[in-house]
């Protein structure tokens, strides 16, 4: 008994995984620049919050058998670069569905592999709402906030034009994110996030 049931809380192979997300419904031509923001922000959040670099992402893509849709830096960067907010970010070609999918999955995958620190990270934020407590007031968060606000601010154009509320309150919300894309079935709940957020 014990055995069946450590085997049904395994985690899903990357195959079925993928299986997965081909069966969920695809995002349409309009919603494609809306789509590759947030997949490029949400590894923003994750990237400043854990510390992880390109390497970890290379090493998630193996792991999954991605690697033939990202090889190496250059195409991860690429596939970061088609985000539109980026600065020179222009000439890179489109992201097509199966990137998009494999970013997804790579995202996934690295939450879960960091789920502890992300439920660390939110249930401080909720410790200092309760307390009427300012997010930066605890040391683990106001870390993040500082990295994922000053990385914000290097990389994307509209760095003039956002405020430092509205970075804090965009990290916050892809902070609390991260703990639902951590969870097994994280890669539905991103793409289908993704698809919902670009309608609008």
């Amino acid at each position: 008994m014990l055995k069946v049931m450590h085997s049904a809380a395994d985690p899903a192979t990357p195959n079925s995984q993928w299986e997965d997300l081909i069966k969920l419904p695809n995002p349409n031509t309009v919603q494609w620049d809306n789509i590759k923001t947030q997949l490029d922000l949400v590894l923003l959040a994750l990237e400043t919050l854990t510390g992880i670099g390109s390497e970890a992402m290379l090493s998630a893509a193996v792991n999954l058998n991605l690697e033939s849709r990202v090889p190496d830096r250059v195409a991860l960067w690429r596939l970061r670069q088609s985000n539109p907010l980026r600065k020179g970010q222009g000439g890179r070609k489109k992201l097509d569905v199966e990137e998009a999918r494999s970013l997804v999955l790579i995202i996934c995958y690295l939450a879960k592999q960091h789920q502890e620190l992300i439920r660390r990270a939110v249930g401080l934020l909720e410790q200092m709402a309760e307390n009427n407590r300012e997010p930066h007031q605890a040391a683990l968060l106001g870390d993040y906030i500082d990295a994922f606000c000053n990385t914000y601010q290097e990389r994307m154009e509209e760095d003039d034009q956002i405020s430092t509320e509205l970075l804090t309150h965009l990290a916050l919300k892809l902070l609390v994110d991260l703990l639902f894309y951590s969870a097994p079935a994280g890669h539905r709940r991103l793409w289908l996030a993704l698809i919902d957020s670009a309608k609008y």
